[in-house]
């Protein structure tokens, strides 16, 4: 269930839709170059239109854990702290595959939740950086009082392959090990997170790999958050081989029996991205529909705009609602 946030009132009724307005508006910069998946244009001056979060059939009622209230947490006074720590990797170009790190002030614990983050095709965890998704989420935090740990893996390859965040199946590279398994072990330590805790998003590419990696590791994360994402396997490089349904999140629903994973689908309103087959564009609302078939949490934002950061950045007040929502929620 959604806790109670300053920004709005939300009404739940047992098994029907639930529609959130909300509206953020901001000024871009002009121009731009289109480029590839994972790249970003700045364009119009794009604005936040209604999402539509859609609940599974009630199966209990649960209280919300007491969170600060807003503006009450040590991020409003004082940023996070940036790290990038190199962590051994032999299929990485010099053998180690750096990972920013982004920490609210002040100690960390088992019971802070982590945004573990995917870049885009042709972009790095430093474009995230350049990009200002750390100020931009601390925003967020001192807004709804919950903070969280950012964290971004660098997942190129020296071949400049699109690696889909996958272990490739000629055994070159294996990001989805690296993600799951060295990531989390470098940013929690000894202080490891319950899987409810863990939220895993992603940027185009990433936004697929975020879907897919967290339904084929559904132990390992609570919620998915997809930024111009899609759903079905998007493979010009060949890494999966011929094993694509075990990669494609709209196949992945059909032979898991998770439940209980919680998706925020992020989709601009003019993004046409082409992909091997159709575009980005629906890929929100047909995976959605897919979600709620099988009794699934899932809510969509359509910003205006395109296939930018400038666009999924302005559905960040909704996104991270809907994160806290989940993080919140007594287990």
């Amino acid at each position: 269930m959604f806790a109670s946030f300053s920004r709005r009132a939300v009404v739940f009724v047992s098994s029907c839709t639930v529609v959130v307005s909300a509206a953020v508006l901001a000024t871009a910069p002009p121009g731009g170059l289109p480029e590839r998946l994972g790249h970003h244009l700045f364009g119009a001056d794009p604005e936040v239109s209604a999402g539509e979060v859609r609940f599974p059939p009630a199966q209990g009622v649960t209280t919300p854990a007491p969170i600060p209230e807003p503006g009450q947490v040590a991020v409003c006074d004082e940023p996070g702290r940036d790290e990038v720590v190199t962590l051994p990797d032999a299929d990485a170009p010099g053998g180690g595959r750096p990972v920013w790190i982004r920490r609210p002030p002040g100690p960390d614990s088992a019971d802070r939740p982590v945004l573990y983050l995917l870049h885009g095709s042709a972009s790095t965890h430093r474009t995230l950086m350049d990009e200002n998704v750390g100020e931009l989420l601390d925003e967020q935090m001192c807004r709804t009082g919950v903070e969280f740990v950012i964290a971004a893996p660098h997942g190129q390859v020296a071949s400049g392959a699109t690696t889909e965040w996958g272990d490739a199946a000629d055994g070159s590279f294996a990001l989805e090990s690296f993600v799951t398994g060295a990531v989390i072990r470098a940013v929690e330590g000894d202080r490891v997170r319950p899987r409810r805790l863990r939220a895993l998003g992603g940027f185009s590419m990433g936004g697929y790999g975020a879907a897919a990696t967290a339904l084929r590791n559904p132990d390992l994360y609570g919620q998915v958050a997809s930024w111009g994402g899609y759903f079905r396997v998007d493979d010009p490089y060949g890494v999966f081989g011929g094993d694509t349904a075990d990669h494609a999140p709209d196949r992945l629903l059909g032979s898991t029996e998770v439940r209980d994973l919680r998706f925020a689908l992020v989709e601009g309103e003019d993004d046409h991205t082409p992909l091997q087959e159709g575009s980005i564009q629906g890929e929100a609302a047909r995976f959605a529909d897919l979600l709620t078939e099988r009794g699934m949490t899932v809510a969509t934002f359509h910003p205006r705009g395109g296939h930018d950061f400038r666009t999924w950045t302005r559905a960040f007040p909704d996104t991270v609602d809907f994160l806290v929502s989940g993080w919140s929620a007594t287990p």
